[in-house]
């Protein structure tokens, strides 16, 4: 079993145990998965680039960070399982589609949009 495949098991557990299943459609987990990725950003509002370098650093805002990218994962886990997708075959898919759309010849040291690229 991977990685994944535990952790998906783990946070279903945990959700049936509560009996959560009800509120977990797919609107809501997705509207869920917004809402904890707005706390990830929260983290970094009104701080300058070297104030946000320096959070992983700082124990309280690495453990902030660790608690809001865990619970961006777990609802992203919980998404696919009531999609049915493969999240390790959907990534690796998505490496292969950016591959194809940034060559390394065009896209090294770029940030322009794929679109833009000479």
């Amino acid at each position: 079993m991977s990685d994944l495949a535990m952790l998906t098991a783990a946070v279903q557990a945990f959700r049936d145990a509560r009996d959560w299943r009800q509120f977990h459609t797919l609107r809501n987990l997705i509207t869920s998965l917004n809402l904890e990725a707005a706390e990830l950003l929260e983290l970094t509002q009104w701080k300058s680039d070297a104030e946000v370098e320096a959070l992983p650093s700082d124990p309280a805002a690495n453990e902030a960070l660790r608690d809001e990218c865990a619970d961006i994962l777990l609802y992203l886990l919980l998404i696919a399982d009531v999609t049915g997708i493969d999240l390790a075959a959907a990534a690796q898919a998505k490496l292969l589609k950016n591959a194809e759309k940034y060559p390394v010849a065009k896209a090294c040291g770029s940030r322009a949009k794929y679109t833009e690229l000479k």
